[in-house]
């Protein structure tokens, strides 16, 4: 049975074996506690049998105007866990309240270029490849920029493709 519920202070000491993963960014314990202070709504932890921590997802609610959207930081499910649609289970959690809650735009979300069993899955789950970000991981590897429009973007403008790959210095950040 799988649990998923807020993400707590306590779970940051119980998470680091689901951080292993070599494609899943880890940041260090103040940016954990910044997102779980400011976006409690977006940090979610699915637990399995004996409390085990499975998978979390965090993210946070930026922009402004059209541009106003939930972000995806991180998501990620330990190995043993894989294939049993948790992350689908977390990425919806998230949609959700970006689009009920704080009425976003669209959902985005970065990946490295290389993951394309994270790409295929995002794809799945109804995100398109916005823009290629060139050396958005720690300057060397190109990321995807994956965005999914959300009911309020009822044209879907938020979705149509740059054309042109960007740099980081060219993002836009709150």
């Amino acid at each position: 049975m799988t649990t998923i519920r807020r993400f707590s202070c306590n779970d940051l000491l119980r998470f680091t074996s689901v951080n292993l993963d070599h494609l899943t960014e880890t940041f260090n314990m103040s940016f954990y506690m910044t997102y779980l202070a400011r976006w409690p709504d977006y940090f979610h932890v699915a637990e399995g049998p004996g409390n085990r921590v499975m998978g979390y997802i965090m993210g946070k609610v930026e922009g402004q105007g059209e541009s106003w959207h939930g972000h995806v930081t991180a998501v990620t499910v330990s190995p043993e866990y894989r294939r049993q649609q948790l992350a689908k289970k977390l990425m919806n959690l998230l949609e959700e309240i970006s689009d009920k809650i704080d009425k976003a735009y669209f959902v985005d979300l970065f990946v490295r270029a290389s993951n394309t069993p994270a790409i295929k899955m995002y794809e799945k789950l109804g995100y398109i490849i916005y823009r290629r970000v060139l050396r958005y991981y720690s300057g060397e590897e190109d990321g995807l920029d994956m965005r999914k429009a959300l009911s309020r973007d009822v044209e879907k403008k938020s979705v149509i493709p740059l054309k042109r790959p960007i740099t980081p210095d060219e993002l836009e950040y709150d």
